[in-house]
């Protein structure tokens, strides 16, 4: 029987509890309390999120995203993956720890993407940064909670009720895509994406990225392409 260790243990910024950064062989997880958010294991859905999103966008000279969360890497690199050269890739990532466990104990899984020249990670809240762009970005990427709620902190509900989703709107460019994972379906969650003026797609994934296993769900929410109405 292989042993979990704890590596470290981190709060998350504004009363959100403690995350613990475990380690089992070469597999890590990441607990907020008895909550796993994510195990290294299963990235299928993660890789997804980036994939689906990106190709949407895939016409786009230089594109330019925004990744809400840094966890285990697996949405940046499966996005570096899918963008040429002249992307640019704009990760926002509340936890100090977070960021140091990215190029420390979980080093193998990140390899070379915190080095990439096309990335920037930024010790932020991406409310703030979705807050205050205007027409900025060609994908907003979110996977800071296991839905839409905010899960890791009451400040992360924000992202998700009808002020929140009218500002990511407001921060893409026309055409641009917000991407959404979340652990399962919120029918009420979708007609607010479409309320907030996005034509939206619920695409059903498995975790494994195999047949079988767990579902999640990830919401790809258009803004309408050319001129649309006042922000």
């Amino acid at each position: 029987m292989i042993p979990r260790v704890l590596i470290d243990v981190a709060e998350v910024p504004g009363g959100g509890g403690e995350l613990r950064l475990i380690q089992r062989g070469s597999e890590y997880s990441i607990m907020l309390g008895g909550n796993e958010l994510m195990n290294s294991r299963l990235s299928g859905s993660e890789e997804a999120l980036a994939a689906m999103a990106c190709e949407r966008i895939s016409a786009t000279a230089r594109p330019r995203l925004l990744i809400g969360g840094l966890g285990m890497g697996f949405t940046l690199r499966a996005a570096l993956d899918a963008l040429g050269g002249e992307a640019s890739i704009e990760v926002a990532e509340l936890v100090p720890a977070v960021i140091r466990w990215a190029s420390g104990p979980m080093a193998p899984l990140f390899g070379s993407s915190l080095t990439d020249p096309r990335v920037a990670i930024v010790e932020a809240d991406v409310g703030d940064l979705i807050g205050s762009a205007r027409a900025l970005y060609d994908a907003i990427l979110l996977d800071v909670d296991n839905g839409p709620d905010g899960l890791t902190r009451a400040a992360n509900d924000r992202l998700y009720d009808m002020q929140g989703l009218v500002r990511a709107r407001s921060a893409l460019r026309p055409g641009g895509v917000l991407a959404i994972w979340s652990s399962g379906p919120d029918r009420a969650f979708t007609q607010r994406l479409r309320k907030a003026g996005f034509a939206v797609d619920e695409v059903t994934v498995r975790a494994n990225a195999g047949r079988a296993g767990t579902r999640h769900v990830i919401w790809l929410a258009a803004k309408p392409a050319g001129r649309s109405r006042p922000e």
